[in-house]
């Protein structure tokens, strides 16, 4: 009776010490099953952003935004602003050499490109604003250029309408494939200042 008793006792705990290992081994996984997509999920979110940039030691832009997101692990890099965007580009002497805002903006650090999109409106130091629903802004060709229509006011002069607009950097120098009359203004349209088209 007692090394039956014994037996049983034995093999009671030779059962529990199986399950026990056995429960060991077992992987446990996350209650959560994501995955990071470097292309979805930005690296740093930021809100309520006002910060001066410098290059090569000078105070080159002041930006100031709503949201930043930054994918810079993405396979394009970019910087993602979706509340808008408020920029101001400064000479050597600190002064505002353009002003740029946008209700949504990206930044391709890769490319140092920016897209500007919905209500886009840049003033140039000559007091010149183009208003628009889309620019680009190529750092790398020192150009901004769109394929949308730019309606640009110039102090003093007729209100143009343009497509395919190509500029330099400080929106002082531009051309553009086609030109028409603002709706809705009765204004003359200027080509440039040797000749004139009316409607």
């Amino acid at each position: 009776m007692q090394k039956q008793g014994l037996l049983v006792v034995v093999a009671i705990s030779l059962s529990a010490m199986l399950f026990f290992f056995a429960s060991c081994k077992k992987e446990t996984g996350s209650g959560v099953d994501f995955k990071y997509d470097r292309d979805v999920t930005p690296s740093m979110h930021t809100d309520s952003v006002r910060m001066l940039i410098s290059d090569s030691g000078l105070i080159k832009y002041k930006m100031i935004t709503k949201t930043w997101d930054v994918f810079d692990e993405a396979k394009d890099p970019r910087w993602f602003f979706p509340q808008g965007l408020y920029l101001e580009q400064f000479d050597t002497a600190f002064a505002v050499v353009v002003t740029v805002k946008a209700d949504t903006a990206w930044y391709y650090t890769r490319r140092k490109l920016w897209r500007l999109k919905e209500h886009v409106f840049v003033r140039n130091i000559l007091g010149e604003t183009f208003s628009g629903d889309e620019l680009f802004w190529n750092q790398q060709e020192q150009k901004i250029y769109s394929e949308k229509l730019v309606e640009i006011n110039r102090p003093g002069k007729s209100v143009l309408v343009a497509r395919g607009l190509v500029a330099n950097q400080q929106m002082t120098e531009y051309e553009f494939m086609e030109v028409g009359e603002s709706e809705g203004k009765k204004t003359l349209i200027y080509v440039n200042e040797d000749e004139e088209k009316k409607e």
